[in-house]
């Protein structure tokens, strides 16, 4: 439950209709609903402006398949990371009005259309292998209402890539910027535009990247100043972080 539901359940009462025990109900399994397993914050979204976000790596796909029937039953949009093949299809065969996006390793439900604040959140992604993560970014941004665009495979290699789109990327609200091997692109970007840069290091490289290392130590010494840095592949903590950002600029 965020505020705007909450906000309505309380109006509902004062109007009488919705009468107290259907509030009761309703309000019943806050702060958390026990599943034994899990215990789901329904707090999550009052305190932090979203729902509890399902990481689906680790977990039994029984699992996984009881915290979304659960999360998809209630009114706001649920989000879950990191979803494998095969615990995706489960979860779609009970629920097949989740959206699951193959790229980007995620499960979405909108149980109603999301409302889009002002400004856009641009993606942007080095290479081809970093889609995935840039993807994540992406998808997390959109389902948290945000209008998201992406300009993907303009690397530093090929730099004439990146300045074709001087336009979207002077316009944007805030960026994410997605890069592996030296993790150089973040700090060009940073250097052209005025807006929040959030750079997202990949594990995407040769040996000596050390499994993205290399390019999270590239984007901390950025040159670049404002440029922020999430963790190695932290696609979903980039959107969250945008989203975050971007919300805050609208309230200023």
């Amino acid at each position: 439950m965020d505020e705007r539901a909450l906000r309505e359940l309380l109006a509902g009462v004062i109007t009488r209709a919705t009468s107290v025990d259907e509030a009761v109900d309703q309000l019943r399994t806050l702060p958390f609903a026990d599943l034994e397993f899990a215990k789901l914050d329904h707090h999550r979204a009052l305190r932090n402006g979203f729902a509890e976000v399902i990481l689906c790596e680790g977990k039994r796909e029984e699992h996984v398949v009881a915290i979304m029937q659960h999360l998809c039953a209630g009114s706001e949009p649920v989000l879950a990371t990191r979803a494998s093949p095969t615990t995706a299809a489960a979860v779609c065969a009970v629920l097949p009005k989740v959206v699951h996006n193959a790229l980007a390793r995620t499960l979405t439900f909108a149980p109603r259309a999301i409302a889009k604040r002002p400004g856009t959140i641009l993606v942007i992604s080095a290479g081809t292998a970093d889609l995935p993560v840039a993807e994540e970014a992406a998808v997390t941004a959109d389902i948290m209402g945000n209008t998201v665009e992406r300009i993907y495979d303009v690397g530093v290699a090929g730099l004439h890539r990146l300045l074709a789109h001087m336009e979207r990327l002077t316009s944007a609200s805030v960026l994410v910027v997605v890069a592996g091997m030296e993790g150089a692109l973040p700090s060009v970007v940073g250097g052209l535009v005025r807006a929040p840069v959030i750079a997202v290091p990949t594990s995407v490289g040769y040996g000596a990247s050390f499994g993205g290392v290399s390019a999270l130590l590239g984007m901390l010494n950025s040159c670049a100043a404002g440029v922020t840095v999430v963790n190695i592949d932290n696609g979903f903590g980039a959107g969250f972080a945008a989203s975050r950002i971007n919300q805050g600029r609208q309230v200023a």
